[in-house]
């Protein structure tokens, strides 16, 4: 890992991460507008595929749906399980993907790298070439996550695009930003608020987001008048 200034890039994934590493085509550049190649041609072979029977309409209704509703609930439940029991965290840790196996979780990916937040660390992540994703345990990406601007400014100037989001960080904290591909997946494991001591995991794991597990936010309580 190379230090520069304040922010380390993960050049091990960057290194490996051309488009021969990736399962699907790159992100189309722009957030809005008509339909990329790439979606054109996905499009294509879901009619062939239905047309052939192999799929119907209805199962890939049913697969978007849980990528919606259930999928982005998942990461959460995770995280709140390593807030709470430090064995599973040091597995997650250790072995992400069999970590979140434990609880039922199966990941495409090869490997799930878990990241944790510290005092003196933030980590982000990103997909520079495309919008590699943890989809199993985050839901579809979402649009920003996808672009352009995210892919190649969070890379180069990470304090300014986390501002932007309204995270900001002391000086002395240095900014890690993990470059995610096919094979190789990352998840930010971020510190745990204070004030949460004795929740459960379900009432912690109403305060991660997908945005937290980026590590584009950060966890935060709202304290009731």
């Amino acid at each position: 890992m190379t230090d520069m200034s304040d922010t380390s890039f993960d050049y091990y994934a960057r290194k490996k991460h051309d488009h021969g590493d990736h399962d699907h085509a790159p992100a189309a550049g722009k957030d809005e507008g008509p339909p990329s190649e790439y979606e054109i041609m996905s499009r294509a072979m879901q009619e062939l595929l239905e047309a052939k029977g192999v799929v119907t309409a209805e199962e890939i209704r049913r697969r978007m749906e849980t990528f919606e509703e259930e999928f982005p609930y998942r990461g959460s439940r995770v995280i709140a399980r390593a807030w709470t029991d430090p064995a599973f965290k040091q597995r997650l840790l250790k072995d992400g993907k069999a970590a979140c196996a434990e609880m039922g979780v199966e990941l495409e990916a090869t490997r799930l790298i878990a990241v944790e937040n510290t005092p003196d660390v933030h980590n982000v992540i990103v997909c520079t070439l495309c919008s590699c994703y943890p989809r199993e345990l985050l839901g579809m990406p979402p649009t920003w996550y996808k672009s352009d601007s995210y892919r190649a400014r969070v890379v180069r100037d990470p304090r300014s695009v986390l501002k932007e989001f309204g995270t900001v960080l002391p000086d002395h904290v240095t900014v890690r930003v993990h470059d995610s591909n096919a094979d190789m997946r990352y998840v930010v494991v971020p510190m745990r608020p204070q004030g949460t001591k004795g929740w459960s995991e379900e009432r912690l794991a109403d305060i991660l987001t997908r945005d937290t597990l980026v590590g584009v936010t950060e966890p935060r309580v709202t304290v009731k008048s």
